[in-house]
Protein backbone atom coordinates (compact mmCIF):
# COMPACT_ATOMS: atom_id res chain seq x y z
CA UNK A 1 0.00 0.00 0.00
CA UNK A 2 2.65 2.36 1.00
CA UNK A 3 3.81 2.70 -3.01
CA UNK A 4 0.07 3.44 -3.96
CA UNK A 5 0.26 6.38 -1.10
CA UNK A 6 3.04 7.70 -2.51
CA UNK A 7 1.09 8.31 -5.74
CA UNK A 8 -1.66 9.55 -4.37
CA UNK A 9 -2.54 12.77 -3.03
CA UNK A 10 -2.56 13.12 0.54
CA UNK A 11 -5.97 14.64 0.34
CA UNK A 12 -7.64 11.55 -1.80
CA UNK A 13 -11.09 9.89 -1.20
CA UNK A 14 -9.17 6.98 -2.53
CA UNK A 15 -6.08 7.36 -0.39
CA UNK A 16 -9.09 7.77 2.52
CA UNK A 17 -10.80 4.38 1.93
CA UNK A 18 -7.88 2.57 2.00
CA UNK A 19 -6.43 3.86 5.05
CA UNK A 20 -9.44 3.01 6.42
CA UNK A 21 -9.68 -0.12 5.32
CA UNK A 22 -5.92 -0.63 6.44
CA UNK A 23 -6.39 0.14 10.33
CA UNK A 24 -9.63 -2.18 9.89
CA UNK A 25 -7.23 -4.94 8.79
CA UNK A 26 -5.02 -4.04 11.61
CA UNK A 27 -7.95 -3.99 13.86
CA UNK A 28 -8.63 -7.70 13.13
CA UNK A 29 -5.38 -9.05 13.05
CA UNK A 30 -4.79 -7.71 16.61
CA UNK A 31 -7.80 -8.38 17.85
CA UNK A 32 -7.91 -12.36 18.07
CA UNK A 33 -10.51 -12.39 21.27
CA UNK A 34 -13.48 -10.06 19.88
CA UNK A 35 -15.34 -11.27 22.81
CA UNK A 36 -13.39 -9.72 25.32
CA UNK A 37 -14.80 -6.17 24.29
CA UNK A 38 -18.54 -7.33 25.21
CA UNK A 39 -19.57 -5.37 27.70
CA UNK A 40 -16.97 -2.93 27.54
CA UNK A 41 -18.84 0.43 27.08
CA UNK A 42 -17.69 2.70 24.21
CA UNK A 43 -16.17 6.05 25.28
CA UNK A 44 -15.65 7.56 22.05
CA UNK A 45 -19.19 10.08 22.27
CA UNK A 46 -17.95 13.14 24.36
CA UNK A 47 -20.13 15.84 25.61
CA UNK A 48 -19.39 19.67 24.56
CA UNK A 49 -17.50 19.44 27.69
CA UNK A 50 -15.20 16.71 26.70
CA UNK A 51 -16.67 14.63 29.22
CA UNK A 52 -17.33 11.03 28.40
CA UNK A 53 -21.19 9.98 27.78
CA UNK A 54 -23.13 6.88 28.35
CA UNK A 55 -23.33 5.05 25.46
CA UNK A 56 -25.69 1.97 24.98
CA UNK A 57 -23.28 0.07 22.25
CA UNK A 58 -20.21 -2.03 23.42
CA UNK A 59 -17.12 -2.29 22.23
CA UNK A 60 -17.63 -5.61 20.33
CA UNK A 61 -20.58 -3.98 18.98
CA UNK A 62 -17.89 -1.03 17.18
CA UNK A 63 -16.12 -3.85 16.19
CA UNK A 64 -18.81 -5.35 14.24
CA UNK A 65 -19.73 -2.11 12.96
CA UNK A 66 -16.38 -1.22 12.14
CA UNK A 67 -15.60 -4.02 10.16
CA UNK A 68 -19.27 -4.49 8.04
CA UNK A 69 -18.38 -0.80 7.09
CA UNK A 70 -14.92 -2.09 5.49
CA UNK A 71 -16.66 -5.24 3.67
CA UNK A 72 -18.80 -2.61 2.43
CA UNK A 73 -15.97 0.08 1.28
CA UNK A 74 -13.82 -3.38 -0.10
CA UNK A 75 -17.03 -4.60 -1.82
CA UNK A 76 -19.42 -1.86 -3.16
CA UNK A 77 -22.48 -4.04 -2.16
CA UNK A 78 -24.80 -1.91 0.31
CA UNK A 79 -26.80 -4.01 2.56
CA UNK A 80 -30.31 -3.68 2.03
CA UNK A 81 -31.98 -2.81 5.50
CA UNK A 82 -35.76 -1.57 4.89
CA UNK A 83 -36.25 0.82 7.41
CA UNK A 84 -32.88 2.55 6.71
CA UNK A 85 -33.73 2.54 3.40
CA UNK A 86 -37.66 4.30 3.99
CA UNK A 87 -35.37 6.94 6.02
CA UNK A 88 -33.15 7.03 3.63
CA UNK A 89 -35.36 8.05 0.63
CA UNK A 90 -37.09 10.34 2.44
CA UNK A 91 -34.05 12.23 3.32
CA UNK A 92 -33.35 11.91 -0.43
CA UNK A 93 -36.64 13.29 -1.35
CA UNK A 94 -36.09 16.24 0.67
CA UNK A 95 -32.42 17.29 -0.51
CA UNK A 96 -33.53 17.10 -4.10
CA UNK A 97 -33.86 20.80 -4.69
CA UNK A 98 -30.55 21.35 -3.48
CA UNK A 99 -28.95 18.69 -5.94
CA UNK A 100 -30.95 20.53 -8.96
CA UNK A 101 -30.17 23.84 -7.75
CA UNK A 102 -26.80 23.25 -7.94
CA UNK A 103 -25.45 19.25 -8.20
CA UNK A 104 -21.48 21.29 -7.83
CA UNK A 105 -21.66 22.15 -4.54
CA UNK A 106 -24.29 19.27 -3.40
CA UNK A 107 -21.36 17.12 -4.27
CA UNK A 108 -18.61 18.83 -2.55
CA UNK A 109 -20.75 18.72 0.27
CA UNK A 110 -21.41 15.39 0.75
CA UNK A 111 -17.86 14.55 -0.37
CA UNK A 112 -16.62 16.60 2.69
CA UNK A 113 -18.82 14.64 4.86
CA UNK A 114 -17.57 11.54 3.44
CA UNK A 115 -14.00 12.76 4.44
CA UNK A 116 -15.10 13.17 7.29
CA UNK A 117 -16.58 10.28 8.24
CA UNK A 118 -13.74 8.29 7.14
CA UNK A 119 -11.82 10.04 9.22
CA UNK A 120 -13.81 9.53 12.17
CA UNK A 121 -14.18 6.09 11.21
CA UNK A 122 -10.31 5.49 10.90
CA UNK A 123 -9.57 6.79 14.12
CA UNK A 124 -12.21 4.60 16.43
CA UNK A 125 -10.84 1.87 14.74
CA UNK A 126 -7.38 3.03 16.09
CA UNK A 127 -8.76 3.59 19.29
CA UNK A 128 -10.54 0.06 19.64
CA UNK A 129 -7.34 -1.78 18.66
CA UNK A 130 -5.40 -0.15 21.42
CA UNK A 131 -8.15 -0.38 23.57
CA UNK A 132 -8.07 -4.09 23.31
CA UNK A 133 -4.38 -4.46 23.72
CA UNK A 134 -5.05 -2.16 26.76
CA UNK A 135 -7.69 -5.28 28.06
CA UNK A 136 -4.85 -8.36 27.20
CA UNK A 137 -2.23 -6.34 29.03
CA UNK A 138 0.15 -5.48 26.13
CA UNK A 139 -0.84 -1.89 25.58
CA UNK A 140 1.23 1.37 26.85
Amino acid sequence: MQCVETKLNKNSLLLALMRYSSVVNNMEQTILLPSLLRDVPSEDVENSCGEAVENSVDLYECYQLLKAIRNTVESGLVPHDESKAKKNMALHKSMEPLLEADPEAFFYFHLRGLFSVMGSLTKKSQNLTEKYLDIVGIGN
